[in-house]
């Protein structure tokens, strides 16, 4: 059965089986290698993308599932401009070795969507289920307060 889907603003009919991940329709059948594969079992949030504008673990959303169109971190920003929210990752140096950065980033704009003016707490528990094997989680947070006061200024 050939599935609908809007990923970044693109219409694609995908012709693969219902029960394949988001993640790997993503990756292998669209070309998008920004969202990460971690652990397949929603435990790290490296494969971390938005669904009609949610935050979810893409390797655990069945492509018969998607519920709204997708944005992976790919469509963060504009060709031209880094999304306020990546510039302040850049400045912040937060990316060691970068594996987690993606997913990181799809679930700090997710807070910031929710939450404007987050808390060291707000911030906390919005990015618990996302896991930095380097431990960049204070520049995270600090990231993530930069990018909200740039977004209010704006």
């Amino acid at each position: 059965m050939t599935t609908p889907l809007t990923i970044n603003g693109t219409d694609y009919r995908i012709d693969l089986p219902d029960d394949v991940p988001l993640l790997w329709v993503l990756r292998d059948e669209i070309g998008l290698t920004g969202t990460k594969f971690g652990c397949g079992v929603a435990a790290c949030g490296a494969c971390t993308v938005h669904i009609d504008g949610e935050a979810v673990r893409s390797c655990q959303v069945a492509l018969a599932d998607v519920w709204g169109p997708v944005t992976t971190i790919e469509g963060l920003g504009t060709p031209d401009a880094l999304s306020a929210l990546q510039a302040a990752w850049v400045e912040h140096q937060v990316a060691q070795c970068g594996y987690c950065q993606s997913g990181q980033i799809m679930q700090a704009v997710d807070l910031l969507a929710r939450t404007p003016s987050p808390t060291d707490a707000d911030i906390d528990e919005a990015m618990e289920g996302n896991l930095c094997r380097c431990g960049t989680y204070p520049r995270i947070r600090a990231a993530i307060h930069t990018a909200a006061a740039r977004m209010k200024e704006a």
